[in-house]
C-alpha cells in the first residue's frame, strides 16, 4: 500500500462552542491545531473560517489570512491547504467562488467541490450542475486543484463526467464520506461500489460521519490512499458519546492504528509529489 495520508478537517461549517469545547473558531484557535497536528505529521488540511461570532464566512480575506499564518510554522509551506467552497450556507456560484481569487501567499493549493446536492441530518447543501462546473473551472484558470467531495455512487460517477469534459486534470483527489444519512453508508458493499464508480488514479482518502468516523478511517487504513479525519465529521472520541474529541487525540489514534497496521506515514512532499502539486 502507499504510505499514508491524513486530511485534517479540524472546523467546519456546523460544530459550535456549545456542541464541542475543542472544536477550534477563531483564527488562532484554528493555527494552533494544525500546528500541533503538523508536529504528528499530517500533510493535508481541510480549512473553514469563522467570523467573530463563529459563523463560516465567504469573504476570502480570513481564509488567505489562514493560509498565511500556516505556511509560517514549522512544516507548513509544505503541507497541502485546502479551502471549502460548501454550499451549505450559500449555493451560488459567486459567493462560492470568491475565496478562489487568493492570490500569493495566501493562494490556497485546492478548494472542495462537492459533486452533487444532498441532504444531512440538520440541513441540506445545494450544488447544482451548472455550479459545479463553473467552480471546476475557476479552479482550473486559478492553478487550483480540486478536492472532490464524494457521499454516494451519483457523485463519483459525476467526477468521472467532469474529467471526460475535461473540467479536473491531473491525478484526481477525493475524499469519500461514509456514514451521512443520505448517502453510502460504512459499510465494504457501499464503499466498494463508490470506489468502483470512482475515475482510475484517483488518490482516495475515506471520511466517515459523527459515529461512523473510526469505522470509515479504519476502512481508509485499509483499502485507501488516506483517511480525513476531524471535529468537522465527529466531534466525540467514543461512539458513546462520553468523551468529546479534540482534533489531536482523533489524529494520534489514526496513527496508533495505522502503527499497529505497520502502514508508514508519507511525507508532505510525497503528497505534493503524488497529487502533482
Amino acid at each position: 500500500m502507499n504510505e499514508l495520508i491524513i486530511n485534517l478537517a479540524c472546523t467546519g461549517v456546523i460544530p459550535t462552542r456549545q456542541t464541542s469545547p475543542h472544536v477550534p473558531l477563531q483564527h488562532d484557535e484554528i493555527v494552533a491545531d494544525v500546528a500541533a497536528c503538523l508536529e504528528l505529521g499530517v500533510q493535508m488540511f481541510h480549512l473553514h473560517a469563522r467570523d467573530q461570532h463563529g459563523v463560516q464566512v465567504g469573504d476570502p480575506e480570513p481564509y488567505g489570512r489562514l493560509i498565511e499564518s500556516i505556511r509560517r510554522l514549522p512544516g507548513g509551506r509544505e503541507a497541502v491547504l485546502c479551502v471549502t467552497t460548501s454550499g451549505r450556507k450559500q449555493a451560488d456560484f459567486e459567493s462560492r467562488a470568491r475565496v478562489l481569487d487568493l492570490d500569493g501567499d495566501m493562494k490556497p493549493d485546492m478548494a472542495s467541490l462537492t459533486l452533487s446536492s444532498l441532504n444531512f441530518v440538520q440541513s441540506a447543501s445545494v450544488n447544482a450542475p451548472d455550479t459545479i462546473r463553473k467552480l471546476a473551472a475557476r479552479m482550473q484558470e486559478r492553478g487550483i486543484r480540486p478536492e472532490l467531495e464524494i457521499f454516494d455512487i451519483g457523485m463519483a460517477n459525476f467526477a468521472g463526467v467532469l474529467k471526460s469534459e475535461g473540467l479536473i486534470s491531473g491525478t484526481p483527489y477525493a475524499n469519500v464520506l461514509l456514514g451521512n444519512i443520505a448517502g453510502a453508508q460504512s459499510r465494504p458493499l457501499d464503499l466498494a461500489a463508490t470506489l468502483a464508480g470512482i475515475p482510475d488514479g484517483t488518490v482516495v482518502s475515506l471520511a466517515g460521519i459523527g459515529r461512523f468516523q473510526l469505522q470509515a478511517n479504519l476502512l481508509g487504513l485499509i483499502y485507501a490512499d488516506g483517511v480525513r479525519v476531524g471535529l468537522e465529521d465527529n466531534l466525540w472520541y467514543d461512539t458513546g458519546r462520553r468523551q468529546p474529541a479534540s482534533n489531536r487525540s482523533l489524529v494520534e489514534r489514526i496513527l496508533r492504528l495505522a502503527g499497529e497496521l505497520e502502514r508508514p506515514l508519507a511525507s508532505a512532499g510525497e503528497v505534493r509529489r503524488r497529487l502533482e502539486l
